[in-house]
């Protein structure tokens, strides 16, 4: 199984060995001069965590960070009391890849054969089914959110600690239904563990060509997809910044990662550090409209 921690660790190690690889200059000779540390934060706690220490790091560039929908978003959402500022402890340098999620109900559990059916089934049964997430306050739990409140339906939300085990539960029928990300939930798609309802992408998976986008279902405004970028301590020199961001975009240019992504519905962003902190502003208001309407207060 791929998770989000091996998905996003995999464009990573790209970055830093692309990274190690550019060519000499006079600016090259002064950095990096050391191996550069790069924090992969997983799972909603640790996801805080990590960013945490990547906020409170010097911002010399030899600390970065992955940036996901959950630590620059759906967390600080959701938490009272932060211990970072998202728009103001980090240098966004460049969103990576674009990955869809994806809503999978148990085959067995829940025998719909379409979205339209799995709306039917739920609004006439509100509270009987439920939903697994990778914990309260990630990407996955707002997306069920977002997805209650556009079809004016009701699930539980049960959360896991991770997206592994949640997964785990769906297929063994302890829970009916989960948002994950599409690379990790594939495999047991294809197996028939899992039965695909919609996925959150530009457009249809080719590895999934029967299964519409939440666009096509009549849900747009749900048909976000998660994504992966780097960042680093607030007030990164400009000189670093554009380094890190032009060896980000040689790792993606590389034809077997390309491929690697394109397998799993993934896109490649690399688009300027402006457009990834437009991107992160849009995302945090999108996920605290969701906290508004929806009332959700997690314990701190």
């Amino acid at each position: 199984m791929m998770s989000r921690f091996m998905f996003s660790t995999a464009a990573c190690a790209a970055v830093t060995l692309s990274l190690a690889l550019l060519p000499s200059s006079a600016f090259a000779q002064s950095y990096p001069t050391k191996p550069i540390r790069l924090v992969v934060p997983f799972a909603p706690g640790g996801g805080m965590v990590g960013a945490d220490l990547v906020a409170k790091s010097a911002p010399d560039g030899y600390i970065l960070g992955v940036a996901t929908v959950s630590t620059m978003a759906t967390i600080p959402a959701t938490t009272a009391k932060m211990p970072y500022d998202v728009l103001k402890d980090f240098t966004p340098n460049i969103s990576l890849v674009n990955v869809p999620n994806v809503i999978t109900v148990n085959p067995t559990k829940v025998p719909v054969k379409d979205m339209r059916e799995f709306i039917a089934l739920l609004k006439k049964n509100p509270g009987k089914f439920s939903y697994a997430s990778s914990g309260s306050g990630g990407i996955s739990h707002l997306d069920g959110e977002l997805f209650k409140l556009l079809t004016g339906t009701f699930m539980v939300h049960i959360p896991y600690r991770g997206s592994g085990p949640a997964l785990n539960d769906t297929i063994a029928g302890q829970v009916d239904a989960q948002l994950d990300n599409l690379p990790s939930s594939l495999p047991h798609i294809q197996g028939g563990k899992l039965k695909a309802l919609a996925v959150m992408a530009e457009k249809r998976v080719a590895s999934l060509p029967d299964v519409p986008t939440f666009a096509e279902v009549g849900l747009k405004a749900a048909n976000n997809m998660a994504w992966y970028g780097i960042v680093a301590p607030a007030g990164l020199p400009p000189a670093i910044g554009q380094r890190i961001h032009d060896a980000a975009v040689k790792a993606l240019n590389d034809p077997d990662s390309r491929k690697r992504f394109a397998e799993n519905g993934s896109t490649v962003d690399g688009g300027s550090a402006q457009d990834f902190e437009k991107k992160i502003r849009a995302e945090l208001a999108l996920r605290k409209d969701i906290v508004v309407k929806q009332n959700i207060k997690l314990e701190q």
